[in-house]
C-alpha cells in the first residue's frame, strides 16, 4: 500500500511538471476558441474606451476652459488697472506741468506788480453757450469778492460775479457786451497814458474781443498788445488781455474799432486766479 501511494504521489508530480512546461512553453498558434475569445474581448474593450475616452476627453476641456477664462479674465483685470494707472500717471503729470508754469507765472507777476494771485482750481463750467461761467473753489472764506478780475497763464479771462462761502462763479470775456457792468477799459502796452479804448463785445464766430471807442488819432496798430488801463478801478491796471490783429473805422467816423485775439483759451480751464488787489 505505501508503494502504491508513492507510485501515485510521483505520478502527480511529473504529470503537474508536464502541464507547466507545456503552459510556459512558446506555443505556434492559438486554437479558435481561443482566438475567437481574444477578438471578442479586445472589440468589447475598445467599444467601451471610446465613450470612457471622450467623457474624459470632455471633463478635461472643460476643465482647460476654466482655467484659460480665469487667466482671461485676470489678464482683462490686470489691462483695465493698467490703463486707470497709466490715465492717472498722465493726468498727474499734465497737472504738475501746468503748476509748475503756474509757479512761473505767479514769480513773474509778483516781479511786476504788487497783486496778489489766489489760484484756484475750476470746479464746474456751464453748459449753456450762450452764458459762459465757470465754478472756482475759493469763496468768501477765501476772501474772494465780486468783480475780482480772473485770469490764466495766458492772460485776462473774466471777472468773479457772484460769492458763496466756499465757491465763486465767474463771467468770461466772452459775455463782455456794451453796458457799464461788463465792458472793460484798456489800453496798449508800452503807451498807457497814450492809448485808449473799451473791450465791448466778443464775436463768436472768429473768437475776436471787439475793442470800441479809440480815438482816431490813437496810434495803435496790428500787434499792439492790450492791457488793462485801470480806469474805473473794476479790472487792475496791466494785466494782459491780447493782441490786435485789425483796426477800421466805427460808426460814423469819429472813433476807430479794433479786433483783438485774447491770449487766454476760455475752453478746458482747469487752474486759474484771481487777483487781489491789496488796498481794495
Amino acid at each position: 500500500m505505501g508503494n502504491k501511494r508513492l507510485l501515485v504521489l510521483m505520478s502527480g508530480v511529473i504529470v503537474f511538471v508536464a502541464l507547466m512546461g507545456f503552459t510556459f512553453g512558446g506555443r505556434g498558434t492559438m486554437s479558435w476558441p481561443e482566438g475567437f475569445l481574444k477578438d471578442t474581448v479586445t472589440w468589447v474593450q475598445g467599444w467601451l474606451n471610446k465613450p470612457a475616452r471622450s467623457v474624459a476627453g470632455f471633463f478635461e476641456d472643460v476643465r482647460r476652459l476654466s482655467v484659460l477664462y480665469e487667466e482671461n479674465r485676470q489678464l482683462k483685470l490686470t489691462l483695465t488697472q493698467y490703463a486707470k494707472d497709466t490715465a492717472r500717471l498722465n493726468d498727474l503729470e499734465a497737472q504738475n506741468k501746468r503748476l509748475k508754469e503756474a509757479l512761473g507765472f505767479t514769480e513773474r507777476q509778483q516781479q511786476s506788480n504788487q497783486y496778489k494771485y489766489r489760484i484756484a482750481e475750476v470746479y464746474a463750467s456751464s453748459p449753456d453757450p450762450f452764458n459762459n461761467t465757470i465754478v472756482i473753489n475759493l469763496g468768501e472764506k477765501d476772501g474772494i469778492q465780486a468783480n475780482m478780475a480772473v485770469m490764466s497763464v495766458e492772460g485776462l479771462i473774466g471777472r468773479v460775479v457772484k460769492v458763496s462761502p466756499f465757491y465763486s462763479n465767474v463771467q468770461l470775456l466772452t459775455e463782455l457786451d456794451s453796458s457799464a457792468a461788463k465792458a472793460i477799459a484798456v489800453t496798449v502796452k508800452g503807451r498807457e497814458n497814450e492809448s485808449f479804448g473799451i473791450l465791448e463785445g466778443y464775436d463768436r464766430e472768429t473768437g475776436m474781443l471787439i475793442m470800441n471807442k479809440i480815438p482816431k488819432a490813437d496810434q495803435l496798430t496790428k500787434g499792439d498788445i492790450v492791457v488793462t488801463s485801470g480806469v474805473g478801478q473794476l479790472f487792475p491796471r496791466g494785466i494782459e488781455i491780447g493782441e490786435v490783429v485789425s483796426r477800421d473805422e466805427g460808426d460814423f467816423g469819429i472813433t476807430h474799432t479794433a479786433l483783438v485775439k485774447p491770449f487766454a483759451s476760455f475752453n478746458h480751464l482747469r487752474e486759474v486766479f484771481v487777483i487781489e488787489v491789496p488796498g481794495l
